[in-house]
């Protein structure tokens, strides 16, 4: 099985680059990858409830619904030092996403096989 782990570092400041990174991951799941979606920076957001929501694009994909299809085939983990800034614990986030560290996402990439993209 193809692995793929896409790292967002942008949120709504960057609402094309945002939305093409939730898009590709979710099209990849679809396609049957097995995907892990990495939420960093202002992406961070995007883990709390009612956040995605709020996000919106022309012609684009609702940002909740590409994150639920994400959580429901793949993994979706926001960043420790990310949510540790933003005062986040995984009580405050959607249910199904985790928080873990640095040394997680290298292991993720690291691993033969795996395509890594950064967005």
């Amino acid at each position: 099985m193809q692995e793929l782990v896409v790292k967002v570092t942008v949120g709504a400041e960057a609402p094309e680059r945002t939305n093409q990174a939730f898009t590709v991951a979710s099209a990849a799941a679809t396609a049957g990858a097995k995907v892990s979606l990495w939420l960093t920076g202002e992406a961070t957001w995007f883990a709390v409830p009612g956040r995605a929501e709020e996000f919106t694009l022309e012609n684009a994909a609702p940002l909740q619904d590409l994150i639920a299809l994400i959580i429901e085939s793949g993994e979706v983990t926001v960043c420790s030092q990310c949510a540790s800034r933003r005062d986040l614990t995984e009580d405050d986030l959607i249910k199904g996403i985790t928080i873990k560290g640095a040394v997680v996402f290298t292991e993720e990439i690291l691993r033969d096989g795996v395509q890594a993209l950064v967005y």
